[in-house]
């Protein structure tokens, strides 16, 4: 309290993910924050259940059970300095079981322990580096959903500066993520128009999924400050490519050596090929975790550069698992199957999962794609809807194991009401396609 004190600093912010990766916080004066961190602070369960629209869902053991509370302990070791927000800091929480000290299983930082857990039984410990897209846009009345995109001119492809980016906002933002301790890397403008892809360095698997979701929340907070909507949403448009999320994955042993590392085929260990399979094999499942909304799999199909098909290749973009270029302790896998709307700490966790299930049964890839990928004659398709994709998750009982079935049922029963929402709804191109002829 001292130091946050000396600091200008008067409040702490604690938040935490939900399901979907949804920031959800509460601002603690700092006077009040020893009484959070003894007790945590009072969430009602549900809030892992609610709809982005505000809607709760009958997910077991919130409404069925009357709405019970968890509770949310900052963890100190996360706290930071908001750089764009006078006298705030932010800290990450810690849901817990209401009458114990049990860490609440469908949370996703619970989640992802499990699976590193797992991982950890094979003398295996995960290094993350994730990688996302998100689109800018501004206010715009005249517009059916009120924003158009910021600074939408062609061309400006993997560029910096005014050009593309006339106002300066990736600058502000690599500045203000550097100063909240992020591990930002690097900035530019991506393929579509005003999209943009900040890079986040390696590290664990825990503090890169931490890292990133915050990176996604300080975007979108650092993009409300200047009046505009950072979106991660899959394809927000239908003339632009879709937003990704790519996760650089590899694994160390306890020396700290990587074991993806080999001179066997490819250049690579038989530990790495035995990943790549486990991922290809339950890449049906780990799409509804990573490919999580209705609108992901608007960015799937041919041409996209987003995967398709269930493949991979040899620093090959048009494969669902790349393999870079480099050798030796930088060797690793590339997923690009996720999109930017997957909740990090999830996507990764997944990914873990397979890779732990590929190693401990030992499992064997297909030879890598050669050539341009995108031919439903070589490889299997990936689900073609979150149904689909849902349905996939549900029958993967080695991946549910891994991952823990409470959190697997709270999740398939959220989006599962999610799809039947949708299905409900009539959109405004079925009222442009029918009404006026039909």
């Amino acid at each position: 309290m001292r130091d946050l004190a000396a600091d200008g600093i008067d409040v702490v912010r604690v938040s935490y993910p939900d399901l979907i990766g949804v920031e959800r916080a509460r601002d603690v004066l700092v006077e009040r924050l020893p009484a959070a961190v003894d007790h945590g602070l009072s969430f009602c369960r549900a809030v892992y259940h609610t709809t982005p629209g505000g809607e709760t869902v009958e997910v077991p053991g919130g409404m069925d059970a009357g709405l019970p509370d968890i509770r949310v302990r900052p963890d100190l070791s996360t706290l930071a300095k908001i750089p764009w927000e006078d006298g705030i800091a932010s800290c990450l929480g810690e849901a817990h079981e209401p009458a114990s000290d049990d860490l609440c299983p469908e949370g996703p930082r619970e989640v992802l322990r499990r699976a590193l857990a797992r991982l950890g039984e094979l003398g295996m410990h995960a290094v993350a580096g994730p990688e996302f897209e998100y689109y800018l846009c501004e206010p715009d009345p005249s517009s059916p959903t009120g924003w158009r995109r910021y600074a939408d001119a062609p061309g400006n492809v993997y560029t910096s500066g005014r050009k593309g980016d006339p106002d300066g906002h990736v600058l502000r933002v690599l500045r203000h993520l550097r100063d909240l301790g992020l591990g930002v890397t690097m900035g530019n403008h991506e393929f579509g128009g005003g999209q943009f892809e900040i890079n986040l360095d390696h590290s664990a698997a825990l503090d890169a999924a931490d890292r990133a979701f915050r990176f996604k929340s300080s975007v979108q907070e650092i993009a409300r400050s200047e009046g505009r909507l950072a979106t991660f949403m899959a394809k927000p448009f239908n003339d632009q490519d879709g937003s990704g999320f790519h996760v650089h994955l590899s694994c160390l042993d306890a020396d700290g050596h990587n074991v993806f590392e080999g001179s066997e085929r490819d250049g690579l260990s038989g530990t790495a090929h035995h990943a790549i399979a486990g991922i290809l094999e339950h890449a049906p499942a780990l799409a509804a975790l990573l490919n999580p909304t209705i609108n992901s799999y608007k960015r799937f199909g041919p041409d996209s550069l987003a995967p398709w098909l269930i493949d991979w290749g040899l620093d090959n973009r048009s494969a669902m698992v790349r393999i870079p270029p480099e050798r030796g302790a930088a060797s690793r896998l590339e997923v690009r199957l996720g999109d930017a709307s997957a909740n990090p700490y999830l996507g990764i966790a997944g990914l873990i999962a397979a890779v732990y299930l590929g190693v401990r049964d030992k499992a064997s890839a297909p030879p890598p794609l050669e050539g341009y990928g995108y031919d439903a004659a070589r490889s299997p398709a990936l689900p073609g809807d979150l149904s689909a994709a849902l349905d996939a998750l549900a029958a993967d009982e080695a991946l549910t194991d891994v991952l823990g079935e409470p959190f697997v049922t709270a999740f398939l029963t959220y989006k599962r009401d999610e799809v039947a929402r949708f299905r409900r709804y009539v959109t405004d191109w079925e009222f442009r396609e029918y009404a006026y002829h039909l």
